[in-house]
């Protein structure tokens, strides 16, 4: 019921409207139809507007947003971001928040915690929240925050104390010194660079315990890494279907292109990997759901779902040839948007150092 009902929202978003918004026009319409259709409010509970399905419901939206031709990367970070307020905040923000954001009259989809000298080094982050009487004061800067030009809420990670992190809540309309510059990248999202000067936040901004502020991330980090799987997931369903069907229709040299084994190994091998990533995927989010430890399991679900989107990719753009370049066919448009989870919202090569040495145990890696 999920899928039919998000395939058939997407039908009204087809490829001519995503083609339209490159290079860098923000989806408002699209984001709008999946807030009043409530499945960005997925993952809150029903008692505050919400949905109150599991991690596992709220994935198949992204997957079929991604399998119509759509990218839920405009509006993902409105689950994985919101689950931080939701199991860390205190009972009073929850109230206060969950139900704007159920409605839609806010949205939360910035997460500030990547800045530009500390890249994924986290713990290196120098952007710093300092208590000032009855107010944080915060200074610094992030990178690549994506949504931040299209969200009326944010997440930030900054430093409390020299060797502690915390996590705050930061309404963006009512802040001075804050300024948020447009990052010049081929996305539809709007990536970001937010500054803070001497920006003051309320004492009650902090969610959850000072100084926790990275363990509260990885758990968030958790919930990203799976729903990004199912967006993968739902690309690779996209370039197989599309390969599949102009595979079968093409001729060359009097029969279907697709009866030649260059063509047709390479598809039948994707369709393998993705499905086998679907499965780490669905295991990830079951054990989240059971609120059982999932980190290795969530990323891998990233991981192979990245890597099986891209070597679908891969297999349609060579079955199409020169016309996998024709704006009408989509194939070029989706592969650049699939080919940015190798790297983000964290790089495969940080997630293989994670599994070697925190998994199987192996020395640190450099």
């Amino acid at each position: 019921m999920i899928r039919d009902a998000v395939r058939a929202l997407c039908e009204r978003f087809p490829g001519e409207y995503w083609r339209s918004l490159e290079p860098s026009t923000y989806p408002t319409e699209f984001v709008d139809a999946m807030t009043s259709a409530g499945y960005l409010a997925a993952l809150i509970p029903e008692e505050y507007g919400g949905g109150g399905r599991s991690l596992d419901e709220a994935a198949v939206i992204l997957e079929e947003v991604n399998a119509s031709g759509g990218s839920a990367s405009a509006c993902h970070a409105q689950m994985y971001t919101m689950g931080t307020l939701l199991r860390h905040g205190s009972e009073e923000q929850k109230a206060r928040w969950l139900p704007r954001v159920a409605s839609g009259e806010l949205r939360l989809q910035a997460f500030g915690v990547t800045e530009t000298d500390a890249g994924s080094d986290t713990r290196r982050i120098t952007t710093r929240a300092e208590r000032r009487g009855d107010r944080w004061v915060v200074n610094g800067h992030k990178a690549w925050t994506s949504r931040a030009l299209h969200s009326d809420l944010m997440i930030l990670l900054a430093r409390t104390s020299d060797d502690g992190l915390s996590v705050f809540l930061l309404d963006l309309r009512e802040l001075d010194g804050v300024t948020i510059t447009a990052t010049e990248a081929m996305v539809n999202h709007a990536t970001s660079e937010v500054r803070f000067a001497d920006v003051e936040i309320p004492l009650d901004a902090l969610v959850g315990v000072e100084g926790e502020g990275f363990r509260l991330l990885l758990d968030g980090w958790n919930a990203e890494r799976i729903l990004i799987a199912a967006e993968c997931v739902g690309d690779g369903r996209w370039f197989i279907e599309r390969a599949v069907e102009y595979a079968s229709a093409r001729e060359v040299f009097g029969r279907p292109i697709g009866a030649n084994q260059g063509v047709q190994f390479p598809l039948a091998r994707a369709h393998a990997a993705v499905r086998a990533a679907d499965l780490m995927r669905r295991e990830a989010a079951a054990r989240f759901d059971a609120h059982e430890p999932c980190g290795p399991e969530a990323n891998m679900a990233k991981l192979l779902a990245s890597e099986a989107s891209w070597l679908a990719a891969n297999a349609c753009l060579d079955a199409h040839g020169g016309h996998g370049f024709l704006r009408r066919f989509d194939v070029e448009r989706k592969f650049r948007e699939t080919r940015v989870y190798q790297t983000a919202p964290v790089s495969n090569n940080l997630i293989l150092a994670y599994l070697g040495q925190h998994v199987l145990g192996l020395p640190r890696s450099y």
